[in-house]
């Protein structure tokens, strides 16, 4: 049966950590900062991004920069990381989505295959509200 997406449900009791991204991975693959931002075009990102829920995972894997379908991966952080300030107390109080960010690699250690998206009208309005917040110069990433 195929996993959907229940918004701050954790994934797996939470012993799971998940990245969504529409890049092509290979498990064993080690992601590291440095490369362009999925959220704010030109922008080099300085953290890695990941979140230990399904809905979370599939947002980014959704909303991720490129062309091709979106992929869910399972990533083991490889040195201390953070709640994601973009998220915590900037839009949920606590960090209910139980996303985080670190500076240091990421092994991907499995992909996800069979997990559901949001339906597709829900998906276009998030990124309606994501040009939105950019045209009024407020999609600020604290990065």
């Amino acid at each position: 049966m195929a996993a959907v997406p229940t918004p701050f449900e954790v994934y797996e009791d939470g012993a799971t950590y998940l990245h969504g991204t529409k890049a092509q991975l290979a498990v064993g693959q080690m992601l590291e900062p440095g490369h362009g931002s999925n959220f704010e075009d030109g922008r080099v990102s300085r953290h890695l991004y990941f979140t230990a829920t399904l809905d979370a995972a599939t947002w980014g894997a959704e909303l991720a920069a490129g062309d091709g379908p979106g992929h869910i991966y399972i990533v083991e952080p490889t040195g201390d990381f953070e709640d994601d300030p973009n998220v915590t107390n900037k839009r949920f109080p606590g960090n209910p989505t139980r996303s985080y960010r670190t500076r240091h690699a990421v092994k991907v250690v499995g992909e996800l295959t069979d997990w559901v998206g949001h339906p597709a009208e829900q998906v276009q309005a998030m990124k309606d509200s994501l040009a939105a917040l950019a045209e009024r110069g407020e999609a600020v990433i604290d990065d």
